[in-house]
């Protein structure tokens, strides 16, 4: 685990990938393109708790729609750079039953975890799915799902910032780095 010292040198070595004003431009574009979708539907929002924080405060001002908002909490990371088995550690309050639901989460890697999410709502019986990812890692491996709404394409790189952390470090930062190889 990395102590504020060692995640300051961690940010020295890294590579700004995307600056803040394009972070700004992708999240304007992704609201307009979510608004066009399902300003009708009356969506059941969910932040995937805690990368997806800073996606969604950015995101949620510039929906032009009524939705409600919750969150759920699922992970495989738990401030580590290696990801184990999904865990649920918050499922969200406000039933999905029925509803079109918008899954907004910091970055799609392998796709497992969006993956988990997508079964258990729709097995819990939301009518709609549709998820939101600031990120979209390239792999050279196929993923078993895709985001119907992605801000950018990062390399297969460890990248932070904007919600993405670095063993709990750095998810405050307005642009996206990438960990020095």
């Amino acid at each position: 685990m990395l102590d504020a010292a060692q995640s300051w040198e961690v940010l020295r070595n890294a590579e700004i990938i995307c600056s803040e004003e394009a972070v700004r431009a992708s999240v304007t574009r992704l609201a307009q393109e979510i608004t066009a979708d399902l300003r009708d539907s009356n969506p059941l929002l969910l932040c995937v708790m805690g990368g997806g924080v800073v996606f969604a405060g950015q995101l949620l001002p510039l929906l032009r729609f009524p939705l409600e908002f919750d969150f759920i909490h699922v992970t495989r990371y738990r401030n580590t750079t290696r990801g184990g088995e999904v865990e649920w550690k918050v499922l969200p309050q406000t039933s999905v039953a029925g509803r079109t639901v918008l899954i907004v989460d910091d970055i799609l890697d392998e796709g497992t975890t969006l993956l988990a999410i997508r079964e258990r709502l729709l097995a819990d019986g939301a009518a709609g799915f549709y998820s939101a990812v600031f990120a979209d890692k390239q792999l050279s491996k196929p993923k078993p799902i895709h985001a119907q709404y992605v801000g950018l394409q990062v390399p297969d790189r460890y990248v932070f910032g904007f919600g993405m952390d670095v063993e709990g470090f750095w998810r405050n930062l307005p642009a996206i780095y990438a960990m020095a190889d």
